[in-house]
Parts: C-alpha cells; sequence; structure tokens
C-alpha cells in the first residue's frame, strides 16, 4: 500500500473507530513515516547527548538495488509480516520454510502483533506503535502471497488482468524499469517483479508464481476489508482488549471508501494521496471536515520539530541542536516505538512460530 491508504485513509479508519482529530493524525503520521523513516544510527546533540533511530525503510524503494531490499530487520517487521500460512504457532504450513514467511491478511501471527501493540497502549509512544502496527497489519493484504525475502516464491511468471487477458502494459513497465535485464535477472523480493500494481487500490489482477500458486486479487475489495479489520483493530485497542467483539465500518462509509479506491485511479500515490485529502477537507466520509498534511522530512516535519534539521539525509559527523522537548517529540516517539515494534516481531513473536529471521 502506498501513502493514500497508509495516511488518508488509516486517518480516516480512525476517526471512524472513535479517535479524536488528534490522536488520529499520530496515528495516521506514524503509520505512514514507516515508509519513510529511511535513516538509522547514532543522532549526536551539541550537548554531548545521543540517540540511537533505526530505518523501517530503505533510502529508496528500487527493486534494481537488491542489497539494500535484503535487509531482513526492514523488510519483514515492517512491510512483509510472516503470515505462517494462517496457522497458529506450533503447527507449520506445508512444504518448505519459505511457505511461513508469506504474508497472510489478518493471521494469527498479525493478531499477536495487535495484541502486544495494545499491551504498550500506557506507553508515551503508544499511538504511534499503533500507527506502525497499522502499517504493518494492512500491508498484508497488498502482499498477500509474497514474501519479504529474495526467494522464487516471488518470481512471477504469468499476469493476468481483470479481463483474463495477459498484462501487457504491465510487463513493458516492469521491462523498462530494468532496463536491459533479462527477466530472471530482476529481483524477486517482494513483489519486486510486479512494480507497484498490489499497491495500487484499484487494480484488478491475477498472478501466478514460480512455485506454481496461483492468487486471485481484486484490490478494491481487499482493501476495503483491510479498512474494515483495522477500524476492528483501532476499537480494541481503545478498549484495551485484542478479544473484545467489536464491529468494523459501517456500510455507508464502506460504500464511500469503496468509490474512492476505484475513483482516484492514478497511477502515482501522491496524486491519489491529494485527493483523499480533498475529500477528507470537504467531508466526504462524514466524519467531520479536516485540512490533513503529511510532511515526511523538511520544515513542518516531525524530524525538523525534534532535532531542528529540514535535511532529508544526515551524515555521520552532523550534530544537532539540543532542546528538552526532544524528549517527548513525535519524532522520537516514532523511533521508541519503532525499535520496540522490532524487537516484538522478531526476537519475540516470529519465534514461537519457529520463524528465525535475525
Amino acid at each position: 500500500m502506498q501513502i493514500d491508504f497508509h495516511h488518508a485513509v488509516t486517518w480516516v479508519v480512525a476517526r471512524a473507530a472513535g479517535f479524536n482529530e488528534q490522536d488520529a493524525e499520530i496515528i495516521a503520521y506514524a503509520c505512514q513515516y514507516v515508509s519513510d523513516a529511511t535513516n538509522e544510527g547514532v543522532i549526536k546533540f551539541h550537548t554531548g547527548s545521543q540517540y540511537r533511530r533505526i530505518a523501517t525503510a530503505h533510502k529508496m524503494l528500487d527493486y534494481r538495488n537488491l542489497k539494500s531490499l535484503e535487509s531482513s530487520e526492514a523488510w519483514i517487521p515492517f512491510h512483509f509480516l510472516p503470515g505462517n500460512g494462517g496457522l497458529p504457532a506450533g503447527q507449520d504450513p506445508d512444504g518448505s520454510f519459505i511457505r511461513k514467511l508469506v504474508c497472510q491478511p489478518n493471521s494469527y501471527v498479525a493478531r499477536d502483533m495487535v495484541r502486544e501493540c495494545i499491551q504498550d497502549k500506557g506507553q508515551p509512544y503508544g499511538l504511534h506503535r499503533l500507527g506502525i502496527t497499522s502499517h504493518v497489519f494492512t500491508d498484508a493484504w497488498a502482499h498477500h502471497g509474497f514474501a519479504g525475502v529474495h526467494h522464487v516464491i516471488n518470481q512471477v511468471t504469468q499476469v493476468y488482468d481483470a479481463q483474463d487477458r495477459p498484462a501487457e502494459e504491465l510487463s513493458l513497465r516492469v521491462a523498462d524499469y530494468f532496463a536491459d535485464a533479462a527477466r530472471d535477472e530482476i529481483p524477486y523480493l517482494g513483489h519486486g517483479q510486479l512494480l507497484s500494481i498490489p499497491d495500487l487500490p484499484y487494480e484488478k489482477w491475477t498472478f501466478t508464481n514460480k512455485l506454481g500458486d496461483t492468487l486471485v486479487r481484486n484490490n478494491p475489495l481487499d482493501f476495503l476489508q483491510a479498512a474494515d479489520e483495522l477500524c476492528k483493530v483501532f476499537k480494541q485497542y481503545r478498549l484495551g482488549d485484542v478479544n473484545a467483539e467489536v464491529s468494523g465500518l459501517d456500510e455507508q462509509l464502506k460504500n464511500q471508501l469503496t468509490r474512492c479506491f476505484i475513483e482516484f485511479n492514478d497511477p502515482e500515490g501522491e496524486a491519489r494521496h491529494q485527493r483523499w485529502l480533498a475529500a477528507i477537507e470537504q467531508d466526504q466520509f462524514g466524519l467531520g471536515a479536516a485540512k490533513l498534511t503529511y510532511i515526511a522530512k523538511g520544515m513542518g516535519s516531525w524530524k525538523q520539530q525534534a532535532i531542528f534539521t529540514e535535511q532529508s539525509e544526515d551524515l555521520v559527523y552532523d550534530v544537532f541542536e539540543y532542546t528538552d522537548g526532544f524528549l517527548t517529540s513525535n519524532w522520537k516517539y516514532f523511533h521508541d516505538a519503532a525499535k520496540r515494534h522490532r524487537l516484538s516481531v522478531i526476537y519475540e513473536i516470529l519465534p514461537r512460530y519457529g520463524i528465525c529471521v535475525a
């Protein structure tokens, strides 16, 4: 999924679940910032203080740069959560280990992730962790059938459009993107061989992978289900109970979201994002008009507000201004939450399912 879902739709769902505007903005910003927190390492301050942040994505989502894509500590806990074949801890899907790593919507692994998030509700970074959890939780619908490692299970052999015709346009886009690379040289990590098609909310398509699995995808329907299940997660979070019986989105909001998923059909995520923001400002979702913005880096961003820099990339010898407000800044809380999330997923949750990825 891209910025239109992770930021705008997440805000809409948070408001529908009962969060106020301020809390919904924190959740939505953190959800999208998972894709934009691309720097890592120690931040040094003029006072001698230090803070270590982590990268939840890479500097560029460039499938031509396989080396940067092979970081399992970024892609697995933050973008391609293993689904263990949809089975509970202690059970294994048929086949080899790779079957455990494939994304599965609303899996037992995902529910464990939500449970751990809810247990952190009382922490200062609680809402920020909920935003991170939201990103990972909903990505499983877009990334269903793919794994966050370089493996032939991600190698696509056939792609068909909604009319069951070979998706020639996609093939041309892939060929152009990778220039002179042969098809079998294109990295097969995640959905790299399909570029952004799994993340486009209006697409309907079918694909077959190298292992012979065929998956039929209806992105508008899948994205709506992701939003509906996310609404339940948000309500459970507010109640502090992952097992609470709660309802999802109401029918009117479902219909409006579906309409937007289909009609906002620009291939560029930022263009769709602007249409979503306009719809929110016009109160098309019946949640109250709001002027929602998102600035990843630069003036007005969480990072700039925390360490007073407008740079998009930091250098090892940079020294930043420190104020007491840093300790309670959204940017620090995001990284606090990201570190706790990664530790929880990789070192606590996944080993229960016999999955070791670090």
